[in-house]
């Protein structure tokens, strides 16, 4: 499965507001994948001082990822395939 970002812009938003945001995408993805459309939410990153989050989701293809996002109700500007680059393990 290919990795891809999702790009948003959360002006004023809370820590909580991100929490409930991050437990709908991952129940969201989770409904995907039973219901046969495999997508795994992985991680996000919130950068407070520019109040963007980029979320990072597994699937087969970006229109899922898109429905996932948009069956949570989280608003996005982008979904696109990136590189995922973990740390090398020691």
């Amino acid at each position: 499965m290919t990795v891809y970002a999702v790009e948003r812009s959360l002006p004023g938003v809370t820590m909580e507001a991100l929490a409930g945001a991050q437990a709908a995408a991952i129940g969201a993805a989770a409904a995907s994948s039973a219901g046969g459309v495999p997508v795994r939410y992985l991680r996000s990153v919130f950068l407070p001082g520019d109040a963007r989050c980029v979320c990072l989701f597994e699937a087969g293809s970006a229109d899922a990822v898109r429905r996932v996002n948009d069956n949570a109700g989280i608003p996005y500007s982008a979904v696109s395939e990136a590189m995922d680059l973990p740390a090398p393990s020691t």
